[in-house]
């Protein structure tokens, strides 16, 4: 078996990820508009606070699924076709057939209660849309990637690594995602929950985030060199869009804008964020049952702190600290210590006790 080295970059990347993503759900309450795409929203909108979310939200779904297409790519060292099947199957297919049935209805049930609608038990993909995704890409895109990983020294897959050397080697990123927007032409851009766009993005970022670690060195030292221009170039389309558009830039630009934001942030997560911690190791543990649960306590908070009569930011605070701590509580108190909780929520078994172990053996013998 060849030896992985561990990118705790990547792992804090798709930590802050998530992080980013329960703030941009919570923000969505103190929208007008939150209610029609299914959210608990309050009578004391903060309209303000989206244009730091309008920001947020070309690029934080697509960095995701860059994200786990970099996984796959560690994931596959060691793994046989057949073994990281089997291992998607329990990380991502369990949890997500799991979350369907018992954890998305709750807060579709607090939905139904706040809003006096008629209550029913909904079975439905919800926010967990992105990890039924995953596991398609994972079948499409497989055998694709285990040919990268077992023709090292062919020259054309060579030529391909090297030209990622060079930031020319982003034209091609750029243009499948500006083909993408002007082919499927979503309206709006950032809707991918459940859409054709959010598949057909989350393919290409998947197989580019895969992609960018098969090409070694040559593309993470091209990301360092030129990681203030790729933020340059992010920042000023993000200013082009909020002034010039008003908000409502074409697709194509918004497909351009994403990427430079992408590229920015795994510039200066390579650069900064490179190393273990003791806060990384159980950070990364806790992001995935923190996804899978973030949404119920959302809306029960919601419901909590909606009705009081404090400003906006108050409320957006105290909803924020009311989803994190409870999804942190449930995670450390009961998903990470129930052996048959762990693999609901996308965790691996703990594995048996040693003198656990040996009783089993003496009572065999």
């Amino acid at each position: 078996m060849s030896a992985v080295i561990r990118r705790y970059d990547i792992d804090w990347v798709r930590v802050i990820a998530i992080g980013l993503l329960l703030v941009y759900h919570v923000a969505i309450g103190f929208q007008p508009w939150g209610m029609m795409i299914g959210f608990i929203t309050t009578e004391k909108t903060w309209e303000a606070l989206w244009i730091p979310m309008s920001m947020l939200n070309v690029w934080r779904i697509p960095l995701l699924f860059f994200v786990s297409g970099m996984g796959v790519y560690f994931a596959i060292q060691n793994r046989t076709w057949k073994q990281l099947l089997q291992e998607r199957a329990s990380r991502i297919l369990l949890p997500f057939v799991f979350g369907a049935f018992c954890i998305v209805p709750l807060h579709l049930y607090l939905w139904q209660y706040h809003y006096h609608t008629s209550p029913a038990y909904l079975p439905n993909p919800g926010h967990l849309w992105f990890l039924g995704n995953i596991f398609v890409y994972v079948l499409v895109l497989s055998p694709l990637f285990f040919f990268l990983k077992n023709n090292p020294s062919n020259h054309l897959l060579i030529a391909l690594k090297m030209s990622l050397s060079s930031p020319v080697g982003i034209v091609p990123v750029l243009v499948a995602f500006v083909a993408e927007a002007l082919l499927v032409n979503p309206n709006p851009y950032t809707l991918y929950a459940m859409t054709w766009h959010g598949f057909f993005l989350g393919l290409l970022a998947f197989f580019f985030g895969f992609w960018f670690v098969w090409s070694g060195t040559f593309f993470w030292s091209m990301l360092l060199k030129w990681r203030w221009l790729f933020l340059s170039v992010a920042t000023f389309l993000f200013a082009l869009r909020l002034t010039y558009f008003q908000q409502v830039a074409p697709n194509y630009l918004l497909a351009l804008e994403s990427v430079f934001w992408i590229v920015s942030v795994l510039a200066f997560s390579y650069k900064y964020l490179n190393h273990p911690s003791k806060a990384l190791t159980y950070l990364s543990q806790a992001a995935y049952p923190v996804y899978i649960l973030h949404m119920a306590f959302l809306y029960l908070g919601s419901l909590l702190f909606f009705p009081m009569q404090i400003p906006a930011p108050g409320q957006f605070t105290l909803v924020l600290l009311f989803t994190a701590s409870g999804c942190f509580l449930v995670y450390e108190f009961l998903i990470r210590r129930v052996n048959l909780l762990r693999p609901l929520f996308g965790l691996k078994r703990k594995e048996l006790a040693p003198a656990f172990e040996k009783l089993k053996i003496l009572k065999k013998v």
